[in-house]
């Protein structure tokens, strides 16, 4: 047993320090009008479920960690140059990992995941948990099952970490990649050409504003080739296109309405 204490003394000493060295917050939380810093947090570890590593590996022979690391790398990658290109500035965790791996770990320390419904973008309301749903517990994810369709939606247990985050950083928008999944086969479709089957990306993501509001949330997803094994061209050519679509409903979210 004594050799797992130690450890476990680490890491909430640092969640600690974390708390303790972010005790001083702006007191001024004005946000001029379209004027946002952006914090793309990216996804646990844990949170990624691919049908395709096989595939990957045969071609590329990159081992499944090293896999997994591109695409939670690429995710946050392509969310930076989206949200630069909408002239934000933009802060992400995953640019340097040495850099804010204590931040990145006091963040996940203070998550809890639930699978909700997935919200209407044209009419977005932030989902609300129902009575029967099922959270992760110990570990083991369970839920009812359910016609409508469900993503992985990240709430914050604590009510200080985004305040203090604000604080440190000055991000008044905190982008949360929640899960990375791709599907190996999805049956026919037009777009595929020819009615082959296509293979398909889905980030499901959450964003919070620095009053810890949560102004957007879902899944955000796209098709491709059932051939393309190479995670750079993937990353490339299609995560980008999910980066632009989140980007798109975060502009969205943050443009007042006249």
């Amino acid at each position: 047993m004594k050799k797992f204490i130690k450890p476990i003394i680490v890491l909430v000493f640092s969640t600690q320090i974390f708390f303790a060295q972010n005790t001083t917050i702006s007191k001024d939380k004005t946000v001029k009008e379209g004027i946002h810093k952006v914090m793309i947090i990216p996804f646990e570890p844990k949170l990624y479920n691919s049908e395709i590593d096989f595939q990957i590996n045969k071609e590329t022979k990159l081992s499944g960690k090293e896999i997994k690391y591109k695409f939670r790398d690429g995710i946050n990658e392509q969310l930076y140059k989206a949200f630069k290109a909408s002239k934000y500035s933009v802060l992400d965790l995953m640019e340097d990992t040495t850099k804010y791996k204590k931040e990145t770990s006091a963040i996940y320390q203070y998550l809890t995941y639930e699978y909700l419904k997935v919200p209407n973008q044209e009419k977005y309301k932030a989902p609300e948990k129902d009575k029967k749903e099922k959270t992760i517990d110990k570990g083991q994810l369970s839920i009812e099952t359910n016609a409508d369709a469900r993503f992985m939606n990240a709430k914050i247990t604590n009510a200080k970490l985004v305040p203090l985050l604000y604080g440190k950083y000055k991000t008044d928008v905190f982008v949360f990649i929640n899960q990375l999944d791709i599907k190996a086969g999805m049956g026919t479709t037009e777009m595929s050409g020819g009615g082959n089957e296509y293979r398909k990306i889905m980030v499901h993501y959450t964003v919070y504003t620095y009053d810890a509001k949560e102004i957007n949330s879902g899944i955000a997803e796209q098709q491709f080739p059932m051939d393309l094994n190479n995670p750079a061209k993937i990353i490339e050519k299609y995560f980008s296109k999910i980066a632009e679509t989140i980007n798109n409903r975060v502009v969205k979210a943050l443009t007042p309405t006249k």
